[in-house]
Parts: C-alpha cells; structure tokens; sequence
C-alpha cells in the first residue's frame, strides 16, 4: 500500500466506475462548500478530457507513504536556510524542523493528509481547514506549485525559464535511480510538479488517494 496522487479522476470514473462516480460528485459538491465557507469560488471538475490525464504523466503516480515525508522534511529545511539532510537514520516524518514548519499552518505541501484529500485549482493562501473533506485539510494547487518551485533548486531540480526542469533534469527525473543523492525528495517532487501542472492546465483537482 501507499500513496497515488491522481488528477482528472472524475473522467476515469465516468468511464470505468459509474457507482465510484457518483460517490466523486458528492465530494465535490461537499468541497465546493468548504470553499463557499471561505468565502472562495466553486470549482467546476471537468466531466471528460479528450485524452485521459493520467496518459499525460510522465513521473511515477505512485510511492510508500514515507516518500512524502522526505520532501516536507527537505522543504522545512530549506526555508529555514538549513542543509537538507540526506540520510536513512532520521525518521523525516518526526523530523523537529518539519514539525515545527507544520505548526505555522501555512504550507499546501507540509499540511495535508499524507494518506487521502485534494488540492483543488483555486488560488488561496494558506490551506483550509474542514473536517468535511477527506484528510480535513483542503490545498490549493497553486499553492502546492509555488511551494515546488520555491525548494526546486535546493534538492538539485534547475528550472527553465518557463518553470519547468530543464530537459536534461527532467529526463534524469523520470528515470530516477534508487539510491542516487535525494532521490526520493526528487521523485515526489516531480510527481507532486507533474500533478500541480495538469491541474492548473485542465482546471482539474489533485486527489490522494
């Protein structure tokens, strides 16, 4: 078991799972007031993509739950102006500096449920808080990617001018080699930018799952 980050799965389930979407639309109609509750606007979810998204994705979808922890614990240090730790002794998921990060309340990577929820593609800045969605935390999208970009460069992802991996690391990404220095950290990063980017294109929620 672990974590599958999917995005356009209201398209996948129409198609294959017609119980499984009519479950979706009732958590999309629960997100939608969550957002109202805050004072943002409804997110419409797109009913079909002319190609499935997830024929759209480059990176690994899915990966043990710990990986996640990695890149928040890489991200709290990097904010901070610390050196990321790259070791097997440390438990990321009790590391003290991403705790303490986590308390701030104000991160779309660092709070969120490692395990179920969504990132929805409206732009808020700070994530809401809402025992009526799944992991009871809701994410921005834009949120999550201003996040990527931020600790990009501090796992050793160059970015382009058009904010995406340079060609060769993107390439180096998609084929990331057990054991390599943070590789980990890159693999989610990149799952998590791959996700982030497809939202914001289709206007379509990044489910965990």
């Amino acid at each position: 078991m672990g974590l599958a980050i999917g995005v356009g799965l209201l398209d996948d389930l129409d198609r294959n799972d017609a119980e499984g979407a009519q479950w979706f639309r009732r958590e999309l109609a629960a997100i939608d007031q969550v957002l109202a509750r805050a004072g943002l606007p409804a997110h419409r979810e797109p009913e079909r993509f002319e190609t499935p998204l997830f024929e759209l994705r480059r990176s690994c979808t899915s990966f043990p739950y710990s990986f996640l922890h990695y890149l928040r614990r890489a991200f709290a240090h990097a904010r901070l102006g610390l050196p990321i730790p790259d070791d097997e002794q440390l438990q990321p998921e009790h590391d003290a500096v991403a705790e303490d990060a986590s308390m701030m309340l104000d991160s779309h990577l660092l709070c969120h449920s490692d395990a179920e929820g969504y990132y929805v593609p409206v732009d808020f800045a700070d994530p809401i808080f809402d025992d009526e969605v799944p992991g009871g935390m809701l994410g921005s999208s834009q949120g999550l990617l201003r996040e990527l970009l931020e600790i990009a460069a501090h796992i050793g992802v160059p970015l382009s001018a058009e904010g995406r991996p340079t060609p060769e690391c993107e390439a180096e990404l998609q084929n990331i080699e057990d054991g390599a220095p943070l590789w980990r950290e890159r693999l989610v990063w990149y799952a998590l930018f791959e996700a982030a980017s497809l939202s914001l294109r289709f206007n379509a929620l990044i489910v965990f799952h």
